[in-house]
């Protein structure tokens, strides 16, 4: 057990980290936080000056700010489900004997190393093209009309596309709590006739429990900021079908050049992770608590 000195010279050693990381975050924050109070033109250097929220009430007001929050949480949402369930499946079957199984377990990893512009380009051109893709030849095969994506649904597409790149973090977070199972239990179970789907709801799920609302933390983290995919899919459109709050800074910042707008929605957007990290949080602390 540490003593009150070990915990104080742990302290000590990582106080420097610790001041070195919140000024890493606190400076952007802070000057984004000005410039929201600011009416600011990069093409025009000469600040009109404090505004107040007058910048809030413009981004609030803009038409696509209310559907780039529901478009926002309805991606983080859709892909949550996709690559937790997914990521359960494949965690399953990965973890099964079977002939070449590293291979398979590398090639069910690789696409998180692919980057996101990579990943948008290749999903748009080579499967979800409606003429040259991989999706439009299998719906001719069938008889059947090939679907245009990005243009019919955009936000189903895009789905997808993040929902492929998370769904390998997933399962190999899942996997390794699997793996983690004591074997003696499994014997246990199917020597008391539990059959697997039993095995499952009442051993290997409440098992991974924790593995699962950690995937939830983190991805939720990082899915409140996708931006890559949509600006080389569907630049936002078509209209705001699929414009996230991200993206919607993006186009005030460097489309119309709006600073103060941008900034704000910014700040706003940084309101809405902390509300969804905090809730997020909350179920994390109770599900390592147990």
């Amino acid at each position: 057990m540490a003593t009150q000195q070990t915990r104080s010279l742990a302290r000590f050693m990582m106080a420097p980290s610790v001041v070195l990381l919140f000024v890493w975050m606190i400076v952007p924050l802070v000057i984004t936080l000005w410039f929201s109070f600011q009416q600011y033109n990069p093409l025009n250097p000469v600040r009109d000056g404090f505004v107040g929220f007058s910048n809030y009430a413009l981004f609030y007001s803009n038409p696509a700010f209310l559907q780039s929050i529901l478009n926002t949480l309805v991606l983080v949402g859709s892909v949550l489900l996709i690559t937790v369930i997914g990521g359960i499946l494949l965690a399953l079957l990965i973890d099964q004997p079977m002939w070449g199984q590293g291979i398979v377990r590398i090639l069910v990893i690789s696409p998180f190393f692919v980057m996101p512009p990579v990943a948008a380009l290749v999903w748009k051109n080579m499967i979800m093209h409606p003429q040259y893709g991989v999706f439009a030849d299998i719906a001719r095969f069938f008889g059947a009309q090939p679907i245009d994506w990005f243009g019919q649904h955009p936000m189903t597409a895009i789905i997808i596309i993040v929902a492929w790149q998370w769904l390998p973090f997933a399962t190999l977070i899942l996997l390794t709590a699997l793996q983690s199972l004591d074997g003696e239990q499994k014997e246990a179970a199917e020597m008391d006739g539990a059959g697997f789907v039993s095995r499952f709801i009442y051993l290997t799920l409440p098992h991974m429990s924790r593995a699962i609302t950690v995937v939830i933390l983190i991805q939720t983290i990082f899915l409140l900021s996708v931006y890559a995919e949509i600006l080389v899919t569907t630049n936002g459109g078509p209209g705001y079908a699929s414009t996230n709050l991200p993206f919607l800074v993006y186009q005030k910042a460097l489309l119309e050049f709006k600073i103060g707008q941008a900034s704000a929605g910014g700040v706003i957007a940084v309101i809405l992770a902390n509300i969804v990290a905090f809730f997020a949080m909350r179920a994390v602390g109770k599900n390592l608590d147990k």
